[in-house]
């Protein structure tokens, strides 16, 4: 009977314990269209548009433009940009390629996903996706691996089957949006702070009260958890717990009833 409450007690506490990493588990759910998203793109990385994950930008521009957006993105999220661009009724063959630059402005890899696609001649659109690999919360300083802050997407064509099509114009559509790895992806360490343009003179600015120049505004709802925090942690408690509860059960099976052996009596 005691095993069992024993047993019992061990589930409860797994069940209470392994809920809220569930949540922090499953895909963090977008946010809701913007009647205010951005309608125009940067030209430069010094000039992009600020965009927030579940908004839905859009552009007009001609073909042969570079394109910007930049957006922010915290450690143990997994980014993913989708583009489409709406080419004109008549054009030739022309491929589209999306970069997307971390806030050191070095290239990322897609995991996965078309990041360089060719419409067909009179094609009326091309669709475009970049699936990042996970955010890091801290990387040694020779990798490239994602580390939070600022992210860069440049949109732009990269091949035309003719100069003509050069000039024409074309719709574009960016949307970004994360899926929350959780404690998988997590790692020891963490940045002093996200690579944001312009933190740094942001917060010495800070520090002697002048007013400083603010290149990137928009940050995760949260803030920047810095890593700081993971679902690693609750399954180490858990862990933690069942081990001492298991060390409890084999006491209460191994020490018998209790009662001292009865010793025959002495001749």
């Amino acid at each position: 009977m005691r095993i069992t409450r024993v047993l019992g007690g061990a589930l409860l506490a797994l069940g209470l314990a392994a809920g809220p990493a569930a949540a922090d588990a499953s895909p963090s759910p977008s946010a809701s269209e913007d009647a205010k998203a951005p309608t125009q793109a940067g030209t430069s990385f010094r000039t992009a548009t600020e965009i927030e994950q579940g908004q839905r930008a859009t552009a007009s521009a001609s073909t042969g433009d570079y394109l910007y957006w930049s957006f922010p993105a915290d450690a143990g999220q997994r980014p993913t940009v989708r583009a489409t661009v709406k080419l004109p009724p008549t054009h030739g063959a022309q491929t589209w390629q999306i970069d997307v630059y971390d806030g050191l402005r070095r290239r990322q890899a897609c995991q996965y996903g078309a990041a360089t696609r060719t419409a067909a001649q009179d094609a009326s659109s091309v669709e475009l996706a970049c699936v990042l690999r996970t955010v890091r919360a801290w990387s040694e300083p020779w990798a490239n691996d994602p580390l939070p802050g600022t992210y860069y997407v440049r949109l732009t064509v990269t091949d035309l089957a003719g100069s003509a099509d050069l000039g024409l114009p074309v719709s574009t559509e960016v949307h970004v949006d994360s899926k929350d790895i959780g404690g998988a992806a997590a790692v020891d360490g963490s940045l002093a702070k996200p690579l944001v343009p312009g933190i740094a003179v942001k917060s010495g600015a800070e520090q002697d009260g002048s007013k400083a120049a603010k290149l990137f505004s928009i940050e995760p709802d949260d803030g920047w958890s810095s890593g700081w925090w993971t679902d690693r942690w609750v399954w180490t408690a858990v862990g933690g717990l069942l081990a001492a509860l298991a060390g409890i059960g084999g006491y209460v099976l191994t020490r018998g009833s209790g009662r001292p052996s009865r010793v025959p009596p002495s001749a």
